[in-house]
């Protein structure tokens, strides 16, 4: 599975972003979708998972802020980020995987939220 991951961009805090993250395989719609992202010194953390069922969970610091969804048909991945924050600013990276383990990832994307 190649991920193509798209969208980040230099935002003022409070604003809206949306990620995109384009699949090349059928596999898509059976897969696991995730959004990570890293800061300079830190560790990769998960932002949201999406399961091929499309239930959905968030990691706490983004919760009622990202909204993550998938097209199936169209094999996108997205983040929708909104109220964003400083402390938001990253590398975001999309994963594919099973049983919520990322297997494939894609490049980063940088978002960078101003105070």
């Amino acid at each position: 599975v190649q991920l193509q991951a798209s969208g980040g961009g230099l935002v003022q805090a409070g604003g809206s972003l949306r990620l995109s993250c384009a699949a090349s395989s059928s596999a898509f719609s059976i897969s696991d979708m995730m959004w990570y992202r890293q800061a300079p010194g830190k560790s990769r953390e998960l932002v949201a998972i999406i399961t091929s069922g499309k239930s959905t969970n968030y990691a706490e610091s983004v919760k009622g802020r990202f909204t993550i969804s998938r097209d199936n048909a169209g094999k996108i991945l997205y983040l929708q980020m909104n109220g964003l924050k400083p402390e938001d600013s990253a590398v975001y990276f999309c994963a594919a995987g099973f049983l919520g383990s990322p297997h494939f990832w894609g490049q980063g994307t940088q978002v960078t939220v101003s105070s």
